[in-house]
């Protein structure tokens, strides 16, 4: 499959780290995603029932974070592309966790990684 469905830079607030200091407060994640999805057929028919609804992901993930505060982002970042998956039905995703301030002398730091089919 050669199609897919972009949501970038993502902003939640969450409880994440390592420092008993960082389980204190919230922080600032941003997320890329990139979600293997047949579009032809939202596309042929005009109807968004057959979209992936790019919105209840954006809520489904602000709603993850909420639940799930791990210390990892590696944690985060694998959690959160499983629960996708299954959610939605979604056969790959490609995913992008950033930590802006993480690193002073960097503007962010993350991982990536690429789960599932494509």
């Amino acid at each position: 499959m050669n199609d897919s469905v972009l949501i970038e830079g993502l902003t939640v607030e969450t409880v994440i780290g390592v420092y008993e200091w960082e389980r204190e407060i919230l922080q600032e994640l941003r997320i890329d995603l990139e979600m293997a999805w047949n579009n032809r057929p939202a596309a042929a028919s005009d109807n968004v029932a057959q979209a992936l609804d790019y919105a209840a992901v954006s809520e489904h993930v602000q709603d993850f974070f909420t639940r799930c505060q791990p210390a990892l982002l590696e944690t985060a970042a694998e959690k959160l592309a499983a629960s996708i998956m299954s959610a939605f039905s979604v056969p790959g995703v490609r995913l992008t966790l950033w930590k802006p301030g993480a690193v002073p002398a960097a503007r962010q730091v993350g991982v990536k990684i690429q789960r599932g089919s494509w």
